[in-house]
């Protein structure tokens, strides 16, 4: 991606290469980036299932409960009920670009 360096990426990165690509303003691009990502979080909170062809699916999986798991700041034992965590599940596409991946060299 242009603009992009290897690491992690930030919401501002992102709209950055974007602008760099389409010129259009800063502030629609990060507008229509935030308003995207809580379509998304809506959907999931709302336990939707989010499919983006040719790229992935956002979804809900169920994890399960724990008796006797332990808080780590305190060492505590504590149960965890089952709970909803969100999952991405990438598309064939991103699989297959990323099949030979080896790792920043």
């Amino acid at each position: 991606m242009a603009g992009i360096q290897a690491g992690k990426v930030t919401k501002a990165e992102l709209v950055d290469s974007i602008y760099e690509r389409i010129g259009m303003e800063r502030y629609e691009i990060k507008r229509v980036a935030e308003l995207f990502c809580d379509e998304i979080k809506s959907a999931l909170i709302h336990g939707k299932t989010i499919e983006l062809r040719g790229f992935g699916t956002f979804e809900i999986r169920l994890r399960k409960g724990r008796h006797g798991a332990r808080n780590p700041k305190t060492g505590e034992k504590v149960d965890v009920p089952m709970h909803g965590v969100a999952a991405f599940k990438a598309g064939k596409e991103i699989k297959e670009a990323l099949w030979n991946y080896k790792g920043e060299e």
